[in-house]
């Protein structure tokens, strides 16, 4: 078992800085027994974050989560998203006890509006404060809201209650450290790092290779323990494969020095200016 670090969100719940992605799960009934596998063998591992949403697998991977767990809900820290089409008052509340139902749950430990809509963000935020006072939410937040949109939503009624801002974030995606990053710090919201290998697109490097060769480990540890080094950062891989899942979670072990992150850095520049905040 694994020690992970927490962040304290506004309900007083600790977030874990780890879990477990969802994200493709429920898309071939045929992996049903090896995604639940997965997931299972994570929380044998001590890994007790995991991260879904409505839109994955239409709803699948929600109740893959739900097997998985069956009989230690209370060990497991549950996030899910709502669509943005279900972003209406009486959408997301309905959307919300859709997800309860499929991961047979009477509560969700956080719960995201997966991206910026259409629906009104006075709307979203009245939909989720009442969620959160009938306890069918602990804490809620949103998913791949730029610096803008976070003073917007911050700014209406309920929105000082954010939790967390999940977006793509990784060493080949840096570009929300010049300001979203900065901004999230500085009002003590945690940010998760979605596709944190960049679903495997940057393991191939030679500089990561190096790096991985000398400290010992593999390019994925390597890539998830420069995030897990950062502050306020919340990483969220996901694994079906039982080598891999021992593998990332072999990634909280792993302690980059100066030099590692010199010669990372010289791979991957840190960005220069403002960019557009990219998504998956």
């Amino acid at each position: 078992m694994v020690a992970i670090p927490s962040y304290k969100l506004p309900s007083g719940a600790a977030m874990p800085a780890f879990g477990l992605g969802t994200w493709r799960m429920g898309e071939n009934r045929g992996r049903r027994a090896e995604e639940v596998a997965a997931l299972r063998l994570g929380l044998d591992l001590g890994v007790t974050l995991i991260d879904t949403a409505e839109m994955y697998g239409e709803g699948a991977a929600e109740e893959i989560l739900a097997e998985a767990i069956a009989g230690a809900r209370d060990r497991v820290f549950i996030v899910s998203k709502v669509y943005p089409h279900n972003a209406g008052k009486r959408a997301a509340i309905e959307a919300c006890e859709r997800s309860l139902k499929r991961l047979r749950t009477d509560r969700i430990d956080v719960y995201l509006l997966h991206w910026p809509g259409s629906a009104p963000v006075a709307e979203t935020l009245e939909a989720f404060e009442q969620l959160r006072r009938d306890g069918k939410i602990r804490d809620h937040g949103v998913s791949n809201l730029d610096t803008s949109d976070m003073e917007e939503w911050r700014a209406a009624p309920g929105g000082e209650r954010v939790a967390t801002n999940q977006i793509l974030y990784n060493l080949s995606r840096r570009g929300p450290e010049h300001e979203l990053i900065p901004w999230c710090r500085r009002h003590k919201i945690p940010v998760m790092a979605y596709s944190p290998v960049d679903q495997g697109r940057i393991l191939k490097n030679a500089a990561l290779k190096r790096v991985a060769d000398r400290l010992g480990a593999t390019p994925a540890q390597v890539a998830l323990a420069w995030l897990l080094g950062r502050d306020g950062i919340v990483v969220i891989p996901k694994a079906v494969k039982p080598d891999h899942v021992r593998e990332d979670v072999a990634a909280l072990d792993l302690k980059l020095g100066a030099g590692d992150l010199a010669e990372l850095d010289k791979a991957f520049p840190p960005p220069k200016g403002a960019s557009r905040l990219e998504m998956l």
